[in-house]
C-alpha cells in the first residue's frame, strides 16, 4: 500500500474516532441530566471514551508521526463536525420562546 492510501485512511481513522468520542460526551452529559448517578456515568464513559480512543490512536500512527497528525486532525474536524450536528439537532427539538422577558 502506498503512503498517501495510509495518511487517507489515518485521516478516516481519525475522523471515526473523534465522532466516537466527541457524539459518546453528547450523549453521555445528556444521560447525565437524567440519571440517579452522574458520576459514575461521567467517570466510566470518559475512561471507556479515552481507552478506545488513544488504542486507536496508537495502532493508527504504528510509529509514523505523519499518520498520527493526520489522524489528529481527522479527531480535530470530527470534533467540530458533531458539535455543529448536535447543535443544529437541538435547535430543532427545542424551540426557543422569544416572549421570556428576564428584565425587571
Amino acid at each position: 500500500m502506498n503512503e498517501f492510501v495510509k495518511i487517507t485512511l489515518a485521516g478516516l481513522a481519525g475522523l471515526g474516532l473523534g465522532t466516537f468520542f466527541f457524539y459518546g460526551l453528547w450523549l453521555t452529559v445528556r444521560k447525565t441530566l437524567t440519571t440517579s448517578r452522574p458520576a459514575l456515568w461521567m467517570l466510566s464513559s470518559f475512561m471507556i471514551r479515552m481507552g478506545i480512543t488513544v488504542a486507536g490512536f496508537f495502532y493508527v500512527g504504528n510509529g509514523n508521526w505523519q499518520r498520527l497528525v493526520v489522524c489528529l486532525l481527522g479527531f480535530v474536524i470530527a470534533r467540530y463536525m458533531v458539535t455543529y450536528l448536535t447543535r443544529s439537532a437541538e435547535a430543532q427539538q427545542q424551540p426557543v420562546d422569544k416572549s421570556i422577558s428576564h428584565a425587571s
